[in-house]
């Protein structure tokens, strides 16, 4: 079965370029002009594998539309804007996005990175890490197959950079993992990362965690070293 791709971009154009690249390299997309259509289609099809979100959209920021779909699934997203400003690319990744291209972009990049965000998302962190060692982790449950960790026994909303990311701490508790570490099992390209990057994703992932359980910080910051998860509950 082809991956469905999930495209939500209004200039008719960009679309039908996006969406004939897409076809072409494979994958099965899913094309619309607004937010309201986007929803409609994640409730309808629950076989999309990823997202690709025009941040200028008619209804509905890009950005505002991102928080509608991470509130339901960690469905990877992808990002499309004309603005490439640095502080754009950490709001676009703090509020759940797994990649960020800028126009104009060649059509054969974006299916580039779609399969290198597929991928990743295949794909065990750290290193083929065994599932059983995460998943005893409590009070954070984590299930490899459906892509999601429960937080005291709550799905949390997580982007899949963000469920790499918690999965891997969650695999050897108490250590300190270096942010070039943390890049390392949750980037497909780790060089073309920024460390502030982690920082934003490590906001996020604590602020998901507070709004479930407001418990003592389950990452832990290690000064100029890296972070950890929590050892003791």
């Amino acid at each position: 079965m082809k991956p469905k791709i999930l495209v939500v971009e209004d200039e008719p154009s960009i679309l039908d370029n996006i969406i004939y690249s897409l076809e072409t390299e494979g994958f099965e997309p899913l094309g619309c002009s607004t937010g309201e259509e986007a929803m409609e289609l994640l409730s309808d099809d629950g076989e999309i594998r990823l997202a690709v979100l025009d941040i200028g959209l008619p209804d509905i920021s890009g950005f505002d539309l991102c928080k509608q779909i991470r509130a339901r699934t960690p469905l990877p997203i992808i990002f499309l804007t004309a603005r490439d400003g640095e502080l754009d690319r950490v709001l676009g990744l703090e509020i759940g996005a797994d990649d960020y291209v800028v126009k104009p972009f060649s059509p054969r990049e974006l299916c580039a990175r779609v399969k290198a965000v597929l991928r990743r998302c295949d794909e065990p962190a750290g290193g083929g890490t065994p599932a059983g060692d995460a998943a005893a982790i409590r009070p954070l449950e984590v299930d490899e197959k459906r892509m999601q960790i429960r937080y005291f026994g709550e799905p949390l909303p997580l982007s899949s950079t963000e469920f790499r990311l918690l999965q891997t701490l969650c695999a050897q508790p108490g250590r300190v993992y270096s942010r070039a570490q943390l890049m390392e099992s949750a980037w497909e390209e780790p060089e073309a990362a920024m460390e502030r990057t982690v920082d934003a994703h490590v906001k996020s992932l604590r602020s998901k965690l507070r709004a479930i359980r407001n418990e003592p910080e389950a990452v832990q910051t290690h000064r100029g070293l890296g972070y950890s998860l929590r050892e003791t509950w």
